[in-house]
This record gives C-alpha cells, sequence and structure tokens, in this order.
C-alpha cells in the first residue's frame, strides 16, 4: 500500500515546528468548523490529553473501550485516516467553563515542547483511557493527530 504523506509525530521536530505554530495561529476569534468547545476550552482540552501523555495524570479506562479500544486504535493510527468529527470525549478530557485563551495557548506549547523534548523515555507509561496500552511512538503519533484535528476544527 502507498502511503498519501509521511507519518507526522511530535517525535520528529519538523513535525513539532509546523504544529506550534499553527497554534500560533490561533486567536480568541477563531471560529470552530464542528464540534461545542469554544477556542479556549479546545486549547485546555489539548493540554489534558498532553499531561496524559506525559505521566502527570493517569486515566481510568472506559469499560467498553476492552472490547473496542485495540481495533480502533489502529484506525486512529493510520496515516491515511483524519479523525472523525464529533467523536466523544473522554470524561477526564471534557473542558467545562470558559478559560482564559493566552494562558492555555501558552501552556500548550510548553507542553508540546516538553513531551517532544522528552522524547520516548519521558512517555507516559498508563494506559490510553480507550486504546489501551501503546508504545512512545504510538503516544507521539496520537498527539499529533490529535492536535492536528482540533486544529483543523478551528482553522489552522
Amino acid at each position: 500500500m502507498k502511503r498519501k504523506h509521511p507519518m507526522h509525530s511530535l517525535f520528529n521536530r519538523t513535525d513539532v515546528a509546523l504544529i506550534l505554530e499553527r497554534v500560533n495561529r490561533l486567536s480568541p476569534r477563531s471560529i470552530r468548523g464542528w464540534g461545542k468547545m469554544t477556542v479556549s476550552q479546545m486549547l485546555a482540552h489539548c493540554c489534558a490529553a498532553l499531561e496524559f501523555a506525559c505521566g502527570k495524570k493517569p486515566g481510568r479506562r472506559w469499560v467498553f473501550s476492552y472490547l473496542l479500544g485495540r481495533r480502533l486504535k489502529r484506525r486512529f493510527l493510520d496515516e491515511n485516516q483524519e479523525y472523525p468529527k464529533n467523536v466523544p470525549t473522554g470524561k477526564d478530557f471534557i473542558i467545562s467553563g470558559e478559560r482564559d485563551f493566552d494562558h492555555e495557548k501558552t501552556r500548550l506549547a510548553g507542553l508540546i515542547r516538553q513531551f517532544a523534548d522528552g522524547g520516548r523515555d519521558k512517555c507516559t507509561q498508563y494506559p490510553h483511557s480507550f486504546f489501551g496500552k501503546m508504545a512512545p511512538e504510538e503516544w507521539s503519533i496520537f498527539m499529533y493527530k490529535h492536535l492536528d484535528h482540533h486544529l483543523r476544527q478551528f482553522g489552522v
């Protein structure tokens, strides 16, 4: 099977630079193309996901994730598949209430750099709340795709 594009990852310095440039293009006036989150909530949501990937917070596995998680993980990690719009969000990652845009934007940029700089050795050992056990390379691809999904949600 021919790849449509190279696999993107937060362990790739070029990909990190491009993601950070896209984060920098967000503004408090960025309008979502789908979903319910405001741009500030989306930034906080992405921060929560990266804190988990950095091993700062353990997550809880969803009961039905044991049945579907492993099978769906392959689809979510496939470089030829974009994340579907309006996928349910785990309870640990739902952001309610408005957040300070500048604070969350700065925090997200810092967490992206922390994840990338920490590399494989600093990646979480906790299982993903839906997909289960993931290797550091899988986390790096997953975090890139998650950020890409939400940045596309807000037009950057």
